[in-house]
């Protein structure tokens, strides 16, 4: 029986040793989760500081308070959006349907000719499909996303839908927006500057 005692006692031990060293309590009757929670939280941590790393050229990625990665770019990585004739100031999302973009105007302007669609929005044919991330949005004015993978999407307005963000328009109000988009199909031009 002493026996018996020592060694639940040399195990609760060791397990106060591993709580402590990992930062997650353990609980006896849990020990299984624990030691999974422990795993995930390290994987968890290596995908994100891999996320983090800087990408090729000259770019670099800053993480903000929320989490985010807002992706900064310089020299012949920063990618411009013309609607029609109109140059436009993007704040473009840090994904890899924005990266495959990118790619696709290093290689020269990509032009995606749009067409008026619901009153809201222009949306346009890029040709080949795009990595997706698909999720629950409510655009507004200014957003542009990814639809069913192939398609981009440019909003004068508001709709409801499950698209992949690619970026939003920063320096046209709704205003500006509905007169750039709400007259009649355009064409968009992406380029490397």
């Amino acid at each position: 029986m002493k026996e018996k005692m020592i060694l639940i006692a040399f195990c609760m031990t060791i397990m106060f040793c591993i709580s402590a060293c990992s930062g997650n309590t353990i609980n006896s009757g849990d020990n299984q989760n624990a030691v999974t929670e422990i795993s995930t939280s390290e994987n968890v941590e290596t995908e994100s500081s891999e996320e983090n790393d800087e990408p090729e050229g000259d770019a670099m990625y800053h993480t903000e308070d929320n989490g985010t990665a807002d992706y900064e770019a310089t020299g012949d990585n920063t990618m411009i959006m013309t609607i029609g004739d109109t140059k436009v100031n993007v704040d473009w999302e840090d994904n890899r349907a924005v990266e495959a973009l990118r790619d696709m105007a290093k290689d020269g302007d990509v032009t995606i000719k749009m067409t008026m669609y619901g009153g809201f929005e222009q949306v346009g044919s890029i040709g080949q499909s795009l990595p997706r991330d698909d999720k629950q949005t409510t655009t507004s004015s200014g957003d542009i996303v990814l639809y069913s993978g192939n398609q981009i999407v440019v909003f004068y307005g508001s709709n409801s839908w499950s698209y992949t963000r690619l970026g939003h328009i920063s320096d046209k109000d709704e205003a500006e927006m509905t007169e750039l988009l709400s007259n009649g199909d355009v064409n968009i031009t992406l380029s490397i500057d």
